[in-house]
């Protein structure tokens, strides 16, 4: 008994066991709350299900579980739904509507309605799901907005949101809502229009997300104003994307503080300046992306550092200088992309040394590399290679062949040489894409050898593979595309080639020498160029069915009326046909509607004949339409008005009639080219042509018009304008192929037809030659001050030359010629600088020819054929000339050159006088107010003063000492004749030269001695002993008068010139207060000379 509780309560709780699993049971059967499950139908009526992803949701007995219904997901003990993901289910409507039915649904975790076409406001009741950690709206095709993002301060334990491509654009407090969620780990606001953050208001970042490691913001047109709120988030960021903003500045250094970042897309900005050396502190970056912006300068030395970078684009920037060593540290680098830059240098052995086992993507296309093909046979894992659009010449190395993973290999326009054989490229099995276009290789493939590989695109362009068709090719079954264009094939095309085009989407042979018939093609290439060749016959109908068909300049014949008949339009329909340069005939199809979204249509030079149809006009979309040098008859089809998009007519050289239609000028507004020369328009020019604002090129020559040239002319703005139209297309197929297209036509230029492709939007002319047109030049064609060609010549035009011609300052091609135009010439015509073609001949001009460089150039025949003009070039001289007279014309042009040379006159007055101003008082100003400066320069005036006196003083006295040694020498010669039996001959000489002050008995001595005189022995007597030198002081003539001796007489000579020196001291002192200087005084100024000449310029007087 004591047992039996013990026994109550293990019973009890055997039943509470059993009556839970009752109850779990029960729940299992029911599934999700009722209460939610509801929610979820009211869901499901307010959604548009387009791919019935909802179909599984509904009432019946096998749907009761909602937890089993299509992208619900609820929680295992609760029932409650905890996701809804419902991403890419074809659903659409207003989101503003399911905003009631979501609110009920509280313990909800994960929304996902990505990928989806909902529109409208974003319902703030999404705020409520409290419990939410994961809100995906993003990538929406309809227009989901939302002004403000306050509801998301609501989710506390939101860690991911995305809302992408959601319209944010009035949410401008969106920065103060992100700093409000403090779990956020992921933001994905992409396409979103953010608007810029305000300065005035105040970032605070006191409760910002700490925890946010992934900031997506791209394509938002933000510019630098992000940059104090993301480096908020600088410590912890870990994926970051601003690609495709309006970033316009320098790149800032705060980035290098963002040292946990591993992805890092700065691209498609307008980022300028050099890229920071702050990039080498992010040492955990695995990918960086900096492509499409402005940068320049080289790359930083400090990327180095990023030993952990795996991805790198540096693509579409200004870059200069060479691949720097230190990208050989990358060891990690697995993508590098440098093309479309102006990096320069040779591509080294080593240059990416480190990463030759892991790098698998090298662009290094559309730079300005030189020097040989680079060795890479150690990249194991390379498997794109473009080195495209550079300057690499030499040979194609076989090591090539060893990057056995290569799938890319893309190095055309180099200038590569030599010879490729099948070790090149052939064991390359991996390789789907080939492009060596433009470079001058010889392929050496013998038949035997077949490709491992099988391509997908092979271009190879102007590379050597004749004279025969590569018959490798035929094992590439899987081609897409192939380009063997300019390869010198001159062959007949073999039946296997044919079996090439079942998958082909483009082929270009063109440029050949490729012969034969083309047989009806089962599949046509999409693209279709076989231009330049010999092939003839008729042309099959199904070549008809590609996109683009080019088959011009071959010998093809017969009716195209058989393509008519097409009826494969899976390509999108034919855009560009150009069956020009052959030998067709016939009239042209009735069945242009099958083509209506032709682009492009060139019939020209052909052999075709009769009406144009009016079915041309339903080529609505038609923007060029060449159907020159035909024989085209009738008058224009009025259906061509309703080709609205036309922008070129060249229908030259037929025999079309009629009058041209006003509709031109109406319909047509988007023309830039009308050529309608050769044919057998007649009537006037309908005024409605002035209506061509865009029209550059406008050539009615060579008809039947008559009537006056149209004042109106002056409207034609394109002609008055700067700028040119755009005479190109591009195209873009299905397939994802863009081709360009750039217009061309034949211009009656100089005398002679030229075609003009890319030049063609530059010119602008106007040729009305060859008709019956009367009346003056109207004056107003002169306002079209673009103008670079004007022919008006073979017409009946009467009246003078346009006084403003000489406003036609681009002008290089004028014809006036065979006119009835009368007059001077008008001398403004002489102010057309370029003017390199002018032909005025067979008129009825007069007077004489404006004098000036420009006119007097030209040959006679320039204005042969007016009686009455004269002057230069001409040989008829003008009368005023003849007679010296000055007539009315040259009094005029005599007063103009007086007010020129008067004015020039003037400017060179002026210039001295202003020359003068600013020369004196760049000097002397310097010198009044700056007293360093003017004690310095009258010291070194003062030096130089003193150093000419002393040099000029010098001088003068070795002159004189020269002067008189001459005069003395004769004179003693003289004298000696006298004297020389005298026992005292020298002081005999000395005497009779006593006059001249000149010489002393030594030097008279000495001079004989020079003439060879002999000169007597001369004893001293006893008694006329020396006198001492104390009775020569004061110089005493009188002592020294009556001696013999020669030292004597040359003492007295020294006397006589000392008294003469002392008299004249006396003079000068008396008159201007000089003091001769002492012998100690010359010394001192001889030293200061010296002084002066060696001393550096830094030396001041006290110095000296």
């Amino acid at each position: 008994m004591a047992t039996s509780p013990f026994r109550y309560f293990i019973s009890l709780f055997l039943l509470l066991l059993c009556f839970e699993a009752c109850l779990r049971v029960g729940d299992a059967k029911v599934g999700c709350r009722e209460r939610e499950r509801q929610a979820l139908l009211h869901f499901k009526q307010d959604v548009v299900d387009y791919g019935g992803v909802l179909s599984s949701w509904g009432n019946g007995e096998d749907k009761r579980d909602c937890c089993k219904w299509a992208g619900v997901e609820c929680n295992n003990q609760t029932g409650h739904v905890i996701m809804l993901d419902l991403h890419g289910g074809y659903l659409g409507g207003k989101i503003s509507q399911l905003g009631p039915s979501l609110a009920e649904l509280q313990h909800l975790k994960h929304l996902n309605l990505s990928f989806n076409d909902f529109q409208g406001i974003l319902p703030i009741n999404l705020g409520n799901l409290s419990n939410l950690q994961s809100l995906d709206l993003g990538n929406n095709y309809g227009d989901m907005s939302c002004e403000n993002l306050d509801w998301l301060s609501h989710l506390p334990s939101l860690t991911h949101l995305d809302l992408s491509f959601v319209n944010l654009s009035k949410a401008i407090h969106w920065p103060q809502a992100i700093n409000k969620m403090p779990s956020l780990t992921e933001l994905y606001l992409s396409h979103t229009e953010l608007p810029p953050i305000i300065p005035t208001i105040s970032i605070s970042h006191i409760n910002s997300s700490t925890s946010l490691a992934v900031l997506h913001l791209s394509s938002n047109g933000l510019t630098s104003s992000i940059y104090p709120w993301l480096f908020c988030f600088s410590s912890g960021l870990v994926h970051l994307d601003l690609s495709m903003n309006d970033l316009n500045c320098s790149i800032p250094d705060a980035f290098g503080n963002m040292t946990t970042l591993a992805y890092l897309d700065l691209s498609w900005n307008k980022l300028r300046g050099s890229i920071p050396d702050a990039f080498g502190n992010m040492t955990t970056l695995a990918y960086l992306d900096l492509s499409s912006n402005e940068l320049h300068g080289s790359i930083p030395d400090a990327f180095g550092n990023m030993t952990t970078l795996a991805y790198l684009d540096l693509s579409w920037n200004q870059l200069e200088g060479e691949i720097l060593k230190s990208l050989r540290d990358l060891c990690n680098l697995q993508t590098l992309l440098l093309s479309q830059n102006n990096l320069t240098g040779l591509l080294e052995k080593d240059f990416l040394a480190c990463s030759n086992n892991t790098l698998e993507n090298l662009d290094l296309s559309s730079n300005q590399f030189r020097g040989s093909f680079p060795h890479l046979s150690g990249f194991s894992q390379m498997r794109v290679l473009y080195l495209k659009f550079n300057q690499l010449n030499g040979t194609l190395p076989e090591s090539i062949g060893q990057l056995a993973q290569l799938q890319v290999l893309s190095i055309r326009s180099n200038s590569l040489r030599g010879t490729v054989s099948a070790n090149h490229l052939f064991g390359l099995s991996n390789l789907f894409d080939l492009d060596l276009s433009f470079n001058s290789l010889t392929f050496n493939i013998s038949l035997e050898q077949v490709p491992q590989f099988r391509a997908s695109r092979i271009m190879l362009a102007s590379c050597k593979l004749g004279p025969h068709f590569p018959n490798w090719l035929q094992t590439q079954e899987v081609l897409r595309k192939l380009d063997i264009s300019a390869s010198g094939i001159s062959d007949v095309i073999p039946n296997w080639f044919w079996n090439l085009t079942s998958d082909l989407q483009s082929l270009n042979i063109s440029n050949n020498h490729i012969s034969g018939t083309l047989p009806n093609l089962q599949a046509t290439p999409l693209i279709l160029d076989m231009s330049s060749n010999c092939l003839e016959g008729s042309i099959p109908q199904s070549v008809f069915n590609a996109g683009w068909l080019d088959l011009s300049k071959n010998l093809f014949s017969g009716s195209i009326s058989l393509s008519c008949g097409t009826t494969n339009q899976s390509s999108g329909g034919l855009l560009h046909l150009d069956l020009s340069n052959n030998r067709l005939s016939g009239e042209l199809p009735k069945c242009w509607e099958q083509w209506e979204d032709l682009i492009v249509l060139d019939l020209a030079n052909n052999n075709f004949s009769g009406k144009i149809k009016n079915s041309i006009g339903l080529l609505h979309g038609m923007q060029t339409l060449h159907l020159r040098n035909n024989s085209f008859t009738g008058a224009l089809p009025s259906s061509l008005k309703n080709c609205r998009a036309l922008s070129l007519i060249d229908l030259g050289k037929n025999k079309l009639s009629g009058k041209i239609t006003a509709w031109i000028g109406g319909s047509l507004s988007d023309l830039i080219v009308l050529n309608l020369r050769s044919n057998e328009f007649n009537g006037s020019i309908p005024s409605s042509l002035c209506q061509l604002k865009q029209i550059q090129m406008l050539d009615l020559s060579s008809n039947n018009l008559s009537g006056k040239i149209p004042k109106c002319l002056k409207n034609l703005t394109a002609m008055a304008q700067k700028g040119s139209q755009d005479l190109s297309y591009e195209a873009l197929y299905n397939s994802g192929i863009l081709l360009s297209y750039v217009d061309n036509t034949l211009v009656q230029w100089k005398g002679k037809e030229q075609e003009y492709k890319k030049t063609l939007g530059l010119i602008k002319s106007i040729d009305f030659s060859s008709n019956k047109l009367i009346g003056e030049i109207p004056i107003e064609v002169t306002d079209l001050v673009e103008l670079v060609s004007l022919n008006l010549s073979r017409n009946n035009l009467i009246g003078s030359i346009p006084t403003t011609i000489g406003q036609l300052k681009l002008l290089d091609f004028l014809d006036l010629s065979q006119n009835q135009l009368n007059g001077r010439i008008s001398e403004n015509l002489s102010q057309i600088a370029g003017l390199s073609v002018l032909d005025l001949s067979n008129n009825t001009l007069s007077g004489k020819i404006p004098l000036g460089t420009q006119l007097q150039s030209f040959d006679a025949s320039t204005y042969e054929g007016n009686p009455g003009l004269c002057g230069p070039p001409l040989l008829k001289r003008c009368p005023e000339d003849e007679l010296g007279g000055v007539s009315f014309t040259n009094g005029l042009s005599s007063k103009k050159e007086d007010i020129q040379d008067d004015a020039n006159n003037i400017w060179f007055y002026g210039n001295i006088v202003l020359g003068f101003i600013i020369g004196f008082w760049g000097v002397c100003g310097t010198l009044l107010f700056n007293s360093s400066w003017r004690y310095a320069y009258f010291q070194f005036l003062s030096k130089i003063k003193d150093w000419l006196l002393m040099e000029v003083t010098l001088g003068i006295n070795h002159l004189q000492g020269t002067m008189m040694m001459g005069i003395g020498s004769a004179a003693v010669k003289t004298n000696y004749g006298k004297f020389k039996d005298h026992k005292r001959c020298t002081y005999m000489i000395v005497n009779a030269l006593d006059g001249d002050d000149t010489l002393t008995a030594a030097q008279v001595s000495h001079k004989l001695k020079q003439q060879l005189a002999y000169v007597p022995h001369q004893k001293r007597a006893e008694d006329n002993l020396h006198l001492r030198d104390e009775d020569l002081n004061g110089c005493d003539i009188a002592k020294a008068q009556y001696s013999n001796d020669e030292t004597l007489f040359s003492l007295r000579k020294r006397c006589k010139k000392e008294n003469h020196r002392l008299l004249s001291e006396e003079i000068a002192a008396s008159r201007f207060g000089y003091q001769s200087p002492s012998e100690d005084d010359n010394i001192e100024i001889a030293v200061k000379v010296w002084v002066f000449v060696t001393m550096p310029v830094e030396a001041s007087s006290d110095d000296i």
